[in-house]
Order: structure tokens, then sequence, then C-alpha cells
């Protein structure tokens, strides 16, 4: 479908790139248009393995939700949500267990629009605007507690935003606060890209990225310790903190691909 055909809600500026639409596109989505595949095409030729890893990711984020509804975790929140995929985690959730409650969370205008959409008659989810770096103002909001028991074991998913927080909003901090504020027998999933073996993409991309955002500030582009350093005071399930292709892969062969990917990701279990 052409751009025109599409016809785009009032307001909507489809003239500037947006990462959820992006990962859209990358995914193979329609809900995108010229300013974001032209972006991600920009990605994709520095990187083309950025496509590999952003499946990669979608796919290890649905092997972690099975997991943890097998573990007895029947309520999950989705921090830095993108578009409404083909297999979002409360689908994903519901095939192992009917009835699990999911909160999506977005600060993208464009996120929350199409999402409501989808999931209007659904009163076992719900998409609220909030964000990792306002996680007191999130925890409060009365539509997420109208689902979410703050005082019961929750899974905190979290794939698609902190690799674009620059440090200097410390975003290792809010996380924190957020493990603090979480029920013993919690978990937190992460999925983030690092460049220890290819620092030489990080500067191009990590601009792209900025420019996209509008944002000025430090570079997001963050090594394998200091991603590591998002679980502090949890405790790794196995196989720990890993290439999301590793992270208990449903096809073992699958998993030694030759192509080469850089997004690691983990599942991390509060004790106390």
């Amino acid at each position: 479908m052409s751009d025109p055909d599409r016809r785009p809600p009032p307001r909507l500026d489809t003239s500037t790139p947006n990462i959820a639409r992006m990962l859209d596109y990358i995914l193979g989505g329609k809900d995108n248009f010229a300013a974001d595949r032209e972006t991600a095409d920009r990605i994709l030729t520095i990187a083309p393995e950025i496509k590999t890893m952003v499946k990669e990711t979608e796919a290890f984020l649905g092997r972690a939700v099975r997991h943890l509804v097998k573990e007895g975790i029947d309520q999950f929140l989705a921090l830095g949500w993108g578009l409404p995929t083909q297999e979002n985690v409360h689908q994903v959730a519901r095939s192992v267990l009917p009835g699990v409650r999911v909160v999506y969370v977005s600060d993208d205008p464009v996120v929350l629009s199409h999402s409501r959409a989808l999931l209007a008659t659904d009163d076992t989810t719900a998409v609220v605007r909030g964000d990792i770096l306002h996680q007191d103002e999130l925890m409060a909001d009365p539509e997420l507690l109208a689902l979410i028991d703050p005082d019961r074991p929750v899974a905190v998913l979290i794939t698609n935003a902190l690799q674009f927080i620059p440090n200097e909003d410390d975003p290792h901090k809010s996380v924190a606060l957020l493990r603090d504020s979480l029920a013993t027998g919690s978990h937190l999933v992460i999925a983030h890209a690092v460049f220890d073996d290819h620092p030489e993409v990080a500067d191009p991309i990590t601009d792209i990225y900025r420019r996209a955002l509008n944002r000025d500030g430090e570079r997001t582009a963050r090594t394998r310790r200091e991603v590591l350093r998002f679980f502090d005071g949890m405790e790794l399930v196995e196989p720990g903190f890993v290439y999301a292709r590793h992270w208990r892969p449903d096809n073992p062969l699958a998993a030694q691909r030759p192509t080469r990917t850089w997004t690691m990701a983990g599942v991390a279990r509060k004790t106390g």
C-alpha cells in the first residue's frame, strides 16, 4: 500500500522518522512511511545484520515470555513497546496460560494510538503512557494498577527502549528504582545491542538515531559490561546474559547461524 493510500491520522508527522515505525519496517510491517524507510535503510547500509538482530530480539522475547508463564508469572509489564506485531506479549503468554494480564507502556503517540485501537475490547490488557525514566509515576498509574498487582511477582520486559536512552539520563538508576519497587519473585527481561566487537559502527548508527529522535547528548552505544549492570541486584537465570539467539533457543542448530549479530539478552529474578 502506498503512502497516500494509508491516510495518516491528523497531526501525524510522516516527514520525521519514528523509531517504532522504523522497527516495523525492518520487521516487514506496513505501518511506516518514506522517512522511516529511508532512515532505516541508512542504518541497514552500515550494518545489514540489524534486520536479523531485530527479528532475533522478537524471537527471544517470545521464548522469555513462554518460559516465565511456565514459571508461574501471570502479569507482565512491557516497557518501550513498539507497534503491534503478529505475536504480541499477551498473545504469546496466553498461548501457554489464558487470562495472563499485560500492560504495555510507551511514550510514543504513534504506538499508543495503534495499540489502544487494537486492544480496545480486551479487558485484561492495557496501554498506558509512560517510560522507564519516570518509574514512580508509571507504577502509580491507575490504569496499570487496575491490572497489575504490585504485591505479586511481575515480569518487566524492556527490549526496545534502553539502547536509545543516553547515559546522561542515568537509565541504570531508573532500572534500579523500578527493580526495588517490584515484589520478590519478579523478573526483569532485557535485550540490548552491544558494541564490544564492532566499535566502528557505534558512532555512525547512534548519530542516525540521535537525529531521528531530534536530541543531542551522549552516545548510547554500550558494551556488554555496561548493559549487564542493568541486572545488578538480581539473579540471572540460565543461560545468563548471552547473545539473544543463544537464550534457550527452540532449535539449537539455528542458534549457530554464521550471521554476525550483537544483541545480548537476559532474564533475571528478584530474590529478595
